[in-house]
C-alpha cells in the first residue's frame, strides 16, 4: 500500500491515512454560525485522515471576512459540535483552525466600528478584507489602518485564543491549529520588515517570535500540547508582507523552538498556488532538519508528488486544498485512480444564490448528486 494511504499516529490521535484536508475559507455562514450545510460539507469529506477546518475567528475583533463561522459564543460552540459529531460518525478526525486576521480587517467588521489591531499602526497596502461596502452590501474593501496592540492587549489576545481552544474541545474537535500564516496577525509580528516595535515584541528575532510562542505555550497548557498544531508560511508575501534581513534565520530558529515544544504538528503553507512566491528551493529540507516532529505541507500536491515526498521522508502528512472542494471523496479517487473533478472557482466563496451550489452538491465518483 502507498504510504499516502497508510494510517498515522498524530500525537495519540489515530489517522486513517496521511491525506489532510487543508483549511479553506468558504464564507458560507450567514450568521457566523455553522448550519446544516456546514455539517454536510465536512461529513462528506470525512475520509480524509485529518480535516483542518476553515479559519475560525476567535473573536469579533479577529474577523476580517464576512460569513465565517466563529468560535466565541455558546451558540457557535454548540453548532460546531454538530459538525464534529457528523465527522466522527464517519470515522474522521477534525482540528479547528483558530484565526485572528490582525490588520486584514475593516472598521465595518470591528466591534463598535473600532480600528483593527496589529503589531504596528501600518495598513496593508492593496489588500482587501471582505466587509460591508455599505449597509447591507458585502464586498471587497481596502483593509483599514490598524492600531498597534499594547502589551496588555497582546496578552488579552492570547487569552482569546485560549478561550477559543477550550470551546473547540467542548465542541468535539480533536485539536486546534493556530493560524500563524498568510499575512495574518502572528505573521504581522514575525515579519521584520513590518514589525518596528521597540518593546519585547519587536526588533530581534526572539522578540518577534514571542507572541506566537507565548500563545502556543498557553494553548498547550490549556488543552495539552498533543492537541495543538500551528500553520506557518515561511517567506510569505501575501497581504503586503515584504522580505527582510535574517528572514531565513527567523524561520529556522522558530522551527527549532517549535521542535522543543512537542506539538501535534507544524503545517507549512507554500503560497505559490495562491498567487504568491514559492518557498525557496532547499529551504524545506533545512526546516525539516531543525524541526523533527510531524510536518505537514500544502501547496499544489497531487498523488504522485505526495507519494514521492512521503517516501523521501521530508513530510509526514500531505494537505490538499482546492481538490477537496470538488471531490468530497478525494481520498478514494486518488487511491483508486479515478478522475479528479475540476471545481467551479466562481462558487469557491459565498452563497452565490444557493446554499448548496459549489458547496455540498459535488458528487462522489459514480454518483449523480451529492449525498
Amino acid at each position: 500500500m502507498s504510504t499516502l494511504f497508510k494510517s498515522y499516529d498524530l500525537a495519540g490521535t489515530e489517522l486513517a491515512n496521511r491525506v489532510v484536508m487543508a483549511p479553506m475559507t468558504r464564507a458560507r455562514a450567514l450568521n457566523d454560525i455553522p448550519d446544516e450545510h456546514t455539517i454536510i460539507y465536512y461529513a462528506q469529506r470525512a475520509s480524509a485522515g485529518l480535516i483542518i477546518s476553515e479559519g475560525i475567528p476567535i473573536s469579533r475583533e479577529g474577523c476580517g471576512y464576512l460569513f465565517n463561522p466563529g468560535l466565541y459564543s455558546d451558540e457557535q460552540t454548540k453548532a460546531w459540535r454538530r459538525v464534529t459529531d457528523a465527522v466522527h460518525a464517519k470515522g474522521g478526525r477534525i482540528f479547528a483552525q483558530l484565526w485572528h486576521v490582525g490588520r486584514m480587517s475593516h472598521v465595518s467588521l470591528q466591534p463598535g466600528g473600532a480600528s483593527p489591531v496589529s503589531a504596528v499602526a501600518i495598513a496593508a497596502e492593496k489588500s482587501k478584507a471582505y466587509a460591508w461596502v455599505e449597509k447591507g452590501k458585502p464586498g471587497p474593501v481596502q483593509a483599514s489602518i490598524p492600531k498597534a496592540l499594547s502589551t496588555t492587549e497582546i496578552h488579552r489576545v492570547t487569552a482569546d485564543f485560549v478561550n477559543a481552544a477550550r470551546r473547540a474541545v467542548d465542541a468535539g474537535f480533536d485539536g486546534i491549529e493556530l493560524h500563524g500564516a498568510n499575512g495574518y496577525l502572528f505573521e504581522q509580528f514575525l515579519n521584520g520588515a513590518l514589525n518596528n516595535r521597540k518593546d519585547a515584541y519587536g526588533g530581534s528575532i526572539a522578540n518577534r517570535q514571542r507572541f506566537l510562542l507565548e500563545t502556543l505555550d498557553a494553548l498547550a497548557a490549556e488543552i495539552g500540547n498533543a492537541r495543538v498544531g500551528v500553520r506557518l508560511s515561511p517567506f510569505g508575501r501575501l497581504f503586503d508582507m515584504h522580505p527582510y534581513a535574517e528572514e531565513s534565520d527567523t524561520w529556522l530558529s522558530l522551527a527549532s523552538a517549535l521542535n522543543d515544544r512537542d506539538l501535534a504538528y507544524v503545517h507549512l503553507s507554500d503560497q505559490l498556488t495562491i498567487g504568491a512566491e514559492a518557498i525557496p528551493e532547499g529551504f524545506a529540507t533545512q526546516f525539516r532538519q531543525a524541526y523533527r516532529g510531524t510536518l505537514i505541507a500544502a501547496g499544489g500536491f497531487n498523488r504522485e508528488l505526495a507519494e514521492a515526498v512521503l517516501e523521501e521522508g521530508d513530510l509526514d502528512l500531505i494537505a490538499f486544498g482546492r481538490p477537496f472542494i470538488s471531490n468530497p471523496d478525494l481520498v478514494e479517487r486518488m487511491q483508486n485512480g479515478w478522475p479528479i473533478a475540476e471545481g467551479d472557482r466562481t462558487t469557491y466563496y459565498g452563497i452565490n444564490g444557493s446554499p448548496t451550489k459549489g458547496y455540498t452538491d459535488y458528487p462522489a465518483y459514480g454518483e449523480t448528486v451529492a449525498n
